[in-house]
């Protein structure tokens, strides 16, 4: 009987099984972690070493993390707004065009997905699936057609050129009408009979209620506009309204590569879009969590 109330065998603790797991998960994590900031913070590093020769030699080695004479004059050399080295005048072009271009594609497709949801619309089906067709189609494909277009136009070297194209997306409007298409339909018939109009109830009652779909399209339309690169290469011919992400191949040339100055462009160019996405993150964040929860 002494026996078989001590059992030999060991009992199975669940709290053990569990805290493993989360060490496991925790060491994953940091070294998914350590992959993606690892360029991030060599990018910084770099961009505070004063000697482009140095930073080629310690690329590939642990030098590369390591600065031992930091110093800020990569900074002061591309932060001019005039001159050959004029990257801040770079940097502000591009930051009235990333502004202007999400500011009016919130506006626009906003209003787009908000007819298409709860306008009297004829033939609806048939515009979402063509709208949904044109996400397809690579923005390449129509870059040649849409040059020709602005060219004519007399818009080359322009702002409008880099920022008109690019407001309306089906993606976006697809968005808007995805989430404006799940709120109740007691709003807009309960707004109706006090005698909002249409737009005023788009204003004043859905897009205060859209926080997380404005969040996520600010995000992915601010990402696609600041990264744009083969457009605004094609349509501007001066400094006027160069962007900053066209500015930064000029280090790249034929006979030497400028790594110093080219990392601290860089850096400039990545801190705005990482406020705007630290402005949003909340909304955005949530956004997806909604979805995987309605899915």
């Amino acid at each position: 009987m002494s026996d078989l109330a001590s059992p030999t065998t060991a009992a199975f603790h669940p709290k053990e099984s569990v805290r493993a797991y989360r060490i496991v998960q925790s060491i994953c994590v940091a070294i998914v972690a350590l992959v993606v900031i690892s360029p991030l913070f060599m990018l910084l590093i770099a961009s505070l070493k004063d000697d482009r020769f140095q930073i080629l030699a310690d690329m590939g080695s642990f030098r590369a993390f390591w600065v031992s004479d930091p110093t800020l004059n990569n900074f002061r050399e591309v932060g001019h707004f005039s001159g050959e080295l004029a990257f801040g005048r770079y940097l502000a072009n591009s930051l009235f065009i990333l502004t202007t271009t999400v500011i009016s594609g919130l506006v626009v497709n906003a209003m787009a997905g908000f007819v298409l949801a709860w306008g009297s619309l004829p033939g609806r089906a048939v515009i979402l699936s063509v709208i949904i067709a044109l996400y397809v189609i690579p923005q390449e494909s129509i870059i040649m057609p849409l040059l020709i277009i602005v060219s004519r136009a007399g818009l080359s070297d322009t702002f409008i050129a880099q920022i008109l194209p690019w407001v309306a997306s089906p993606l976006y409007t697809f968005l808007f009408y995805q989430f404006f298409a799940q709120l109740p339909k007691e709003l807009y018939e309960a707004a109706s009979i006090d005698g909002a109009s249409p737009f005023r109830i788009w204003r004043s009652i859905y897009m205060p209620l859209s926080l997380p779909a404005i969040a996520t399209v600010s995000i992915l339309l601010g990402i696609e506009t600041w990264n744009q690169y083969l457009w605004p290469i094609l349509i501007t011919q001066t400094d006027y309204a160069r962007p900053i992400s066209v500015a930064i191949a000029t280090f790249f040339g034929q006979d030497s590569i400028y790594w110093d100055r080219a990392m601290a462009a860089s850096v400039l160019m990545m801190i705005p879009i990482l406020m705007l996405y630290l402005a949003f993150q909340r909304w955005f964040i949530s956004s997806f969590v909604g979805s995987a929860v309605k899915g």
